[in-house]
């Protein structure tokens, strides 16, 4: 199987291919920009599957197909919304939401092995796609949460909450005044549920709420560390593979 990464953030690169290695899945290139993927799809035999992140240095990576046609499966790496996505599941053989997930990708890869060779000829509809991320559909979101006290059942607004994060396998929410609340949810199911203009994903850990976030500061590994107005149980760090969509989300 002839594997391309590409991905302009060269360290997300490097870890993917080594999660991939793991799974005996051996990854012949990588490029890290729309140009450069440009002039290597024109002067090389194109590959079997394209792990392809969406927003590239130098532009949306769908310019790389406005200029050359390409005969590849695609895997999508993505740090956008849930909902932007869906249309990723009828033009490409899966996603995978940043930072990836060692099973999800397992899941991806095999799904892959399982389908080929009649993805090789699946037809992507590109400008339906930059549409969607460009104009992205009306929906509403939660606007508050409920959880059990006792024999009370506490609404939480979710202006109220400065961030959700898990910890022994549940879910909790953090609020301005400084309390803790166990939900009945998952940190994956809020990514269909919160306001991507809101909340943000920094890790596999935390979603944290734009207006609660009091100071950011370099970390080691090219990470960054916020400082929240009132949560200070443990350091809250943004995962390498998500600074940069994070520096995007803030502008």
């Amino acid at each position: 199987m002839n594997v391309l990464i590409i991905e302009d953030e060269k360290p997300s690169a490097r870890y993917l291919q080594r999660m991939l290695e793991k799974q005996d899945v051996v990854v012949n290139q990588m490029l890290h920009s729309v140009e450069e993927a440009v002039n290597w799809f024109q002067n090389n035999p194109h590959p079997d599957l394209i792990f392809l992140d969406i927003q590239l240095s130098d532009g949306l990576s769908f310019e790389i197909f406005d200029a050359v046609e390409v005969n590849s499966a695609i895997i999508f790496t993505t740090a956008f919304d849930e909902y932007a996505l869906q249309a990723f599941k009828l033009n490409s053989i899966d996603y995978l939401l940043k930072p990836i997930d060692e099973d999800e990708l397992h899941t991806a890869v095999k799904k892959y092995k399982s389908l080929k060779p009649a993805v090789q000829n699946v037809q992507f509809n590109f400008e339906d796609i930059k549409k969607l991320l460009v104009n992205p559909v009306e929906r509403d979101y939660k606007k508050r949460f409920t959880t059990k006290i006792g024999q009370h059942i506490k609404m939480i607004s979710v202006d109220e909450i400065e961030c959700f994060y898990s910890e022994n396998k549940g879910t909790y929410a953090h609020t301005v005044d400084g309390r803790d609340y166990l939900l009945e949810t998952t940190l994956e199911q809020l990514e269909q549920e919160l306001s991507p203009e809101t909340f943000f994903r920094i890790s596999r850990k935390y979603y944290v709420n734009i207006n609660s976030i009091k100071d950011i500061i370099s970390y080691t590994n090219s990470r960054l560390q916020l400082k929240l107005n009132s949560y200070k149980e443990q350091e809250v760090i943004v995962a390498r593979e998500r600074v940069k969509d994070f520096k995007l989300w803030i502008e």
